[in-house]
């Protein structure tokens, strides 16, 4: 073999070792002809431009499928509605001298973008403010004292934002459900929100404890205030410690005079007022007991419903010339729950759905819980051959002095049932002597159908009440609960147990559905009543306030 021989061969390999495409696998054989890519190698990608498509090129200077460059069809000259109106989004004015309630809740319905930072005040002039979680606990403390003594859940959102906002804590969403209050706070657009939560386990009746609640959050909102974090906390955990205002002893003594009360307005005498007091107290001392005990409120309500079904069943067969329905009706009264009522319908109204569904359906485990302890003793009295005659209570109408005095006298003591502060326990017993002169008015006088009757009534109640808030900067709450006592249907609750009892499934039905059909309007008439002050009243911006859009299902 010749040397020129020796060095081909080498001379290839040498060739191959620089090209690799002749060695590689995925080398084009010889004889192949393929067209070369012209140098752009978005040819390949999936999102090149077929060929012969026409696309409209973006104006030069902009960045290629850049997400901020105008669309192709966008004309300057002819540009569409932008989200901003021309003039600027409209700038709300709050006005410090109103509510707190009405300046809040004015924010709490504008979008976050929309809402006015607030203004620097001696309580976030601090070296860096107080701690984002602390206020957020004091808020959720406040939040809580609030719904367990029945406020609606609105309210409690707007309770809730005033604390925040009164430390700086903007960009907060307070969120409240039956159980459960959630606030959550986001400092700004990059930074982590803080959420934090509290649960509502037990409620209890005290409107004293509740307005002392709404002077710490008046007094919070107040710019002009220098009330800094440890002294809320000071403040909240006196209102925890402080006894309620009236004895136990004078609790049952005003349960026993509502029931006596009510049985006059159902056309009552002396002796079955005496009948329905007794009666009416028996079952709060055994309602006591039971809740001693640890037994549900369920069972409460069953036991405290008994005696006076007992006391009007003994007189029948005592044959004592007596109308026993009435103190049956008048026991009933002071059972009723027409708090939790309101609220539940209330929270419905405003939109807090759920809220509402909740409180609703308290209302009717405590409803059938009294339905359930009067039917035992009725079924016990017609076993034992007593005649109740359901149109034994009627004929009501030729005593309206006596009748207003009454109504009077169940407000009274009505609100010292729930707990309320003596300064407003002459306004609210006022306001139940107004309703029920409204209500008699248009009932007996003008023959007008009972729900109308009740909701006007109701109406005059709420629309008093708000007003009556308004001008102590206080909730509505105590001006509107004890005043709605005369309005509820204890008369046609029990004539539709009685016809139950009778074996009347029909007719006890009829009068059941009258009984819910009056409280409704009783919920509604003191809502509407609260929410046309409202609408009349300026309530701390220019506009009037922002309701949810959701005409028509849209």
């Amino acid at each position: 073999m010749s040397e020129a021989e020796d060095r081909k061969p080498q001379s290839d390999e040498a060739r191959s070792a620089f090209d690799p495409e002749i060695t590689s696998e995925f080398a084009i054989p010889a004889g192949l002809a393929v067209a070369k890519p012209v140098g752009e190698p978005e040819t390949t990608s999936e999102f090149a431009v077929p060929a012969g498509l026409d696309v409209v090129q973006p104006v030069a200077g902009e960045g290629d499928g850049s997400a901020f460059s105008p669309p192709s069809t966008y004309s300057a000259r002819q540009a569409p509605a932008a989200f901003t109106p021309a003039d600027g989004v409209p700038v709300v004015s709050l006005i410090k001298d109103l509510p707190w309630q009405d300046r809040m809740r004015t924010m709490l319905r504008m979008p976050v973008a929309e809402r006015p930072a607030p203004e620097p005040g001696p309580k976030t002039a601090e070296e860096d403010g107080p701690a984002v979680p602390r206020v957020l606990d004091l808020t959720l403390r406040i939040g809580e004292l609030l719904l367990a003594g029945g406020e609606g859940a609105e309210d409690v959102e707007a309770a809730m934002f005033a604390v925040c906002r009164s430390y700086g804590l903007d960009r907060c969403e307070p969120n409240v459900t039956f159980t459960l209050l959630s606030i959550s706070y986001q400092p700004s657009l990059v930074e982590d929100p803080v959420t934090a939560s509290r649960t509502v386990r037990r409620r209890g009746t005290d409107y004293t404890r509740l307005a002392a609640v709404f002077r710490l959050v008046d007094d919070l909102s107040d710019p002009e205030s220098h009330l800094s974090l440890e002294e809320a906390y000071r403040r909240l955990a006196e209102m925890r410690r402080n006894r309620h205002p009236y004895p136990t002893w004078v609790l049952t003594s005003a349960s026993g005079l509502l029931a006596g009360a009510a049985s006059v307005l159902v056309g009552g005498d002396l002796v079955v007022f005496v009948a329905a007091m007794l009666g009416a107290m028996l079952g709060d001392r055994l309602a006591w007991l039971c809740a001693g005990r640890g037994l549900p409120e369920f069972y409460q309500f069953l036991v405290a419903a008994m005696p006076p079904a007992a006391i009007g069943i003994a007189l029948t067969l005592s044959h004592v010339d007596v109308k026993a329905s009435a103190v049956i009706t008048g026991g009933l009264f002071a059972l009723l729950p027409g708090r939790a009522l309101v609220a539940g319908v209330q929270d419905g109204l405003t939109g807090f759905y759920i809220t509402a569904a909740a409180r609703l359906l308290e209302v009717m485990y405590f409803f059938v819980g009294i339905v359930a302890g009067v039917l035992v003793m009725l079924y016990v009295g017609v076993q034992l051959g007593a005649h109740l005659n359901p149109d034994a209570a009627l004929g009501v109408t030729k005593r309206p002095l006596w009748q207003i005095g009454a109504s009077m006298l169940l407000s009274l003591t009505f609100a010292v049932l729930l707990q309320q502060e003596r300064s407003t326990v002459v306004a609210v017993t006022l306001n139940g002597g107004v309703a029920w002169s409204v209500y008699g008015a248009m009932r007996y006088t003008g023959d007008i159908s009972p729900v109308a009757s009740t909701a006007v009534a109701a109406g005059v109640v709420g629309l008093f009440g708000q007003l009556l808030a308004r001008y102590r900067f206080a909730s509505a709450l105590p001006y509107t609960t004890a005043a709605i006592g005369p309005l509820l249907p204890g008369s046609a609750t029990y004539f539709g147990l009685l016809a139950i009892a009778q074996s009347k499934v029909d007719a006890g039905l009829v009068s059941i559905t009258k009984a819910a059909a009056l409280a409704m309007a009783i919920a509604i008439g003191v809502n509407l009543g609260s929410e046309v002050s409202r609408m009349f009243l300026r309530i701390g911006s220019q506009e009037k306030r922002r309701a949810a859009k959701r005409t028509r299902g849209f």
